[in-house]
């Protein structure tokens, strides 16, 4: 069983290829169905993302299976393989393993560090589980990629210095007002920027987000996405009032918050400090907000810096992430060659526990009736010589499935104790040495 990786992300391929692969209409249960339906895959998992589009699957035949999985990129929206096959990366074993434990723990992702990709990875395995196209081996891989994920956050600050734009913002906030558990947002404008600094923000606790856009149908859906309000942009100056945290990312080209309209709150607010982040160019803010009392106004040049300083520590903090993954990827490769030797331990034990029952049946046929404590004592005895028998050869084939030649090895203990020759009542007969 092989374990095989097909895809393209963000390094091997430009966005318009990226896009036309991605899922769009097509929602999971039809690409289910055409994975389910690929004779070479034993099993499947489809990831799309806007930076990456996998399959992981496991195959008894790769090179049948690449074509396969090339085709089912292709059938998707109709596109010729030959449009985006040089952009694809095919990655078995040990590859594949590694592959899928750095993207699980943000180490292939565009921003390095950040979360979003574990919960996508996440909500991709569901799917998959969801329309019976994983099995043993992908559901092993999957919860031990979550784990080293999980271990990467855990001993390494890979994920503690901000390198996006909507991050750094949260991270300054932080630094102004201590914990933000509490806190109310007001998000002007709605695109991208502003989702990611959202979903920052709630991760921290914020008490509530407001979200003012100039098409108010797009604020009313982040709105209900996040459980907040929803605004025009005429109405910015009254929630000045109310807010805490102020983060603007819009596309217009003039000011939209005046340090007239921001001075005008200043009393109602009783001092309590306002803290403005404008990731906008041009700028949404206008900059004299900064020279009012208690008012603390970021643009984006001021994110930059932040993000530059701590690009340095996080790659410090990548290459300790790097080894655990190395690590790990070793372990596992370790417990999916072990599972490798298990039908050869399975078919030794159970030839192994014919040939006790038979001899122990002639054995009792042949001295007579017992006591059923006599009788006991002797099923265990023949137990425990079968146990110890076994010993020896059972923990070298697991040894041997972790060595390079395990396939010589694995056959050699099956012509040893003739475990493919010969019918069960050959072997209890003596007749298997032929």
């Amino acid at each position: 069983m092989n374990i095989l990786l097909v895809g393209l992300n963000h390094n091997t391929a430009p966005v318009e290829i990226r896009e036309k692969l991605a899922l769009n209409g097509c929602g999971p249960a039809e690409a289910y169905r055409e994975i389910r339906a690929l004779s070479s895959l034993r099993e499947g998992i489809y990831f799309s993302t806007c930076n990456r589009v996998e399959v992981l699957a496991t195959t008894e035949a790769v090179d049948r299976a690449v074509k396969d999985i090339k085709g089912f990129l292709a059938g998707q929206h109709g596109l010729p393989p030959v449009l985006f096959e040089q952009c694809l990366y095919i990655h078995q074993e040990e590859k594949a393993v590694r592959h899928l434990f750095r993207v699980a723990s943000s180490l292939d992702s565009m921003v390095v560090g950040e979360p979003q990709i574990l919960g996508q990875l996440k909500e991709a395995f569901r799917a998959a589980v969801d329309h019976r196209a994983t099995g043993a081996v992908l559901n092993k891989l999957m919860h031990k990629s979550f784990s080293v994920a999980k271990r990467v956050r855990t001993e390494t600050g890979i994920a503690s210095h901000a390198v996006s734009v909507g991050y750094a913002a949260v991270e300054l906030a932080r630094k102004i007002f201590g914990e933000l558990e509490g806190r109310e947002v007001l998000l002007i404008g709605a695109g991208e920027m502003a989702e990611l600094a959202a979903e920052h923000l709630l991760n921290h606790g914020v008490s509530r987000i407001t979200t003012a856009n100039r098409t108010l149908s797009r604020a009313l859906a982040l709105a209900r996405r996040w459980g907040g309000r929803a605004a025009a942009l005429e109405e910015v100056p009254a929630f000045l009032a109310e807010a805490d945290i102020v983060i603007s990312s819009t596309g217009a080209p003039d000011i939209v918050v005046t340090a007239a309209a921001v001075r005008s709150i200043l009393r109602a607010r009783k001092h309590r400090p306002l803290f403005f982040v404008d990731i906008a160019v041009p700028r949404d803010i206008d900059p004299d907000v900064n020279r009012l009392e208690n008012v603390y106004l970021y643009d984006i040049d001021d994110l930059r810096g932040v993000i530059e300083e701590n690009r340095a520590a996080r790659a410090e903090e990548a290459v300790r992430a790097e080894r655990i993954v190395e690590e790990e990827t070793i372990k596992f490769l370790d417990w999916l060659n072990t599972l490798e030797v298990v039908p050869t331990i399975v078919a030794m034990k159970e030839k192994t526990e014919r040939i006790r029952r038979a001899e122990l049946d002639k054995t009792l046929a042949k001295i007579g009736p017992l006591s059923p404590d006599q009788t006991q004592a002797l099923e265990v005895m023949t137990e425990a010589l079968a146990r110890k028998i076994l010993h020896d050869p059972i923990s070298f084939i697991k040894r041997a499935g972790r060595r390079e030649k395990k396939d010589f090895y694995l056959d050699l203990i099956r012509r040893v104790f003739n475990l493919d020759a010969g019918s069960p009542s050959d072997q209890l007969n003596g007749r298997d040495n032929g």
